[in-house]
């Protein structure tokens, strides 16, 4: 226990000397949330990773290998391609736009896109981004109160707090600075300590017991692409939902606006290709901790529950324990610690950001320059983390047969449909209206429940639309209403206006 301790005392001392470097960077809020937009590639990159990911990769996902096998592999390739899209397709035409409008938050990105005469936009945008954020951020909080509670042996509401405690204050003191530097590197972090745990695990293999053959004897499922009872239609939904969550990376605000705060174009191209390999490689590597966990602690008929904790979700600290001395194991809860942490502090920048810039300084005081916001921004940081606290361990209490997996996926895909269709059809779409943007979003705010707690009830179809989880349909929605209402009523001089904007970028 001492080792951990020095360990973690180590860490969260990293942590606070970046919060304090950072501090001295901030001069006003454009700093505050997007870093004065003077980041390099390798930065932005590590900071996306580490941010889209969260606890949910550690824990989750490898919690899903564990519990359903190969067939988990549908999450990597469903997230390399939304990282690709992102990257490759929408990345550098958003920072060009961004740019011109002067852009330090996605509602100031939609708002100067649509030329928006009335707050209508602006205040969706920041409402919608303030509810999902704070849910999201939530789950990562109860994420730290178990890691806490699994690695250390603290009480589960101690390790919450503890946890909470640090990333606030690192946040208040540095902001967007500290957040895009710490994350820099807690994704380093976390991409060394997944790619070396399943190779280390392979040493371990038990002589006469091939993997793939012993998890076969174990349950055929978990060697079946299609899962467990192979090719139906129940599993193919079930795998089209795993591979629709990488939409999320297709205009979520938590990474878009990593975006924003990169240098410039030439850094973009840069880091594309790193982006999508890290994507790649950290992800797989998260299913083969999972696959390695149900090989080492379960046999045929198994309560994998029983072993590996709801949905798999202990896989990677049980592996841990079992297979590296202890000097390692507190490096590793150092590691669950940063997925966590570095998707806390993104989070809570952008909420601020939607309630400071885009409610308070834009609508209710548009007098107030950005220098005169620092002390406000911290307050709202800090208020809204206090807020997603009291969520966290309330479901914490009520719920407790919850999984990491999909508290942070419900959270995930509320602001993926509320926001990538919008983001994607204002990049590419000359004829989006902000009419079509509202409808957007409000569709897809609105289609979140509806599809988790409403849709999966209705006898016949219902159990397809549960396989295949919220976000898809969610975003099908959301992509249809936006262009439904923009065709209804649309506006030809925003057009022409827009597309004039992208040529001037292109000549310039």
């Amino acid at each position: 226990m001492l080792v951990k301790l020095l360990i973690l005392c180590f860490y969260f001392s990293i942590l606070f000397g970046i919060g304090l470097w950072s501090s001295r960077k901030v001069k006003d809020i454009k700093d505050y949330y997007v870093g004065g937009k003077k980041l390099g590639f390798w930065v932005v990159v590590f900071s996306t990773r580490a941010t889209g990911e969260s606890a949910w990769l550690l824990l989750g996902l490898t919690g899903l290998g564990a519990a359903v096998g190969v067939s988990a592999f549908w999450v990597v390739l469903g997230e390399v391609l939304g990282v690709a899209v992102s990257w490759l397709l929408m990345a550098e035409r958003f920072k060009r736009l961004s740019d011109r409008y002067g852009a330090i938050t996605i509602p100031d990105y939609l708002v100067s896109r649509f030329q928006s005469k009335t707050h209508h936009l602006r205040i969706l945008a920041a409402t919608v981004l303030s509810v999902f954020v704070v849910i999201f951020v939530s789950a990562q909080i109860d994420a730290t109160g178990s890691a806490f509670e699994s690695f250390m042996g603290w009480n589960y509401y101690t390790g919450a707090l503890v946890g909470f405690s640090i990333v606030v204050a690192y946040i208040l003191f540095g902001g967007f600075v500290a957040v895009a530097w710490s994350d820099l590197f807690q994704g380093m972090l976390m991409f060394s300590g997944l790619l070396l745990l399943p190779i280390i695990g392979f040493f371990y293999l038990k002589d006469g017991f091939p993997l793939w053959q012993t998890l076969g004897n174990i349950d055929p499922g978990l060697v079946n692409v299609w899962g467990p009872g192979g090719f139906n239609g129940v599993n193919v939904a079930t795998l089209f939902g795993y591979a629709l969550i990488g939409l999320g990376f297709m205009g979520s605000p938590q990474l878009f606006v990593r975006f924003m705060s990169i240098k410039g174009v030439s850094e973009i191209k840069k880091g594309r290709w790193l982006a999508i390999i890290l994507t790649l490689f950290t992800d797989a590597a998260a299913v083969m901790i999972g696959i390695l966990a149900r090989y080492f602690f379960t046999e045929a008929g198994a309560d994998v529950d029983a072993v590996l904790g709801n949905n798999g979700q202990n896989s990677l600290i049980l592996l841990v324990e079992h297979l590296l001395p202890l000097l390692f194991v507190g490096i590793y809860v150092a590691v669950v610690l940063a997925a966590i942490m570095s998707t806390v502090d993104s989070l809570l920048v952008v909420a601020s950001s939607a309630i400071v810039r885009d409610i308070y300084q834009q609508i209710l005081n548009p007098h107030l320059k950005l220098n005169d916001l620092n002390s406000f921004s911290r307050k709202v940081t800090l208020a809204m983390a206090i807020f997603a606290l009291c969520i966290a361990l309330t479901v914490a209490f009520t719920t407790p047969e919850r999984t990491i997996f999909w508290f942070v996926i419900f959270g995930w895909s509320g602001i993926a449909a509320s926001f990538c269709p919008a983001m994607i059809l204002s990049l590419f779409w000359k004829g989006y209206t902000e009419r079509g943007a509202i409808a957007s979003m409000i569709v897809g705010f609105l289609c979140i429940p509806f599809f988790k707690f409403v849709v999966p009830g209705i006898e016949g179809i219902g159990i397809y639309f549960d396989k295949i989880a919220e976000l898809g349909p969610s975003f099908v929605c959301s992509m249809l209403a936006g262009y439904i209402v923009s065709k209804w009523r649309p506006d030809a001089d925003l057009a022409d206006d827009f597309e004039r904007t992208l040529s001037e970028k292109q000549n310039t």
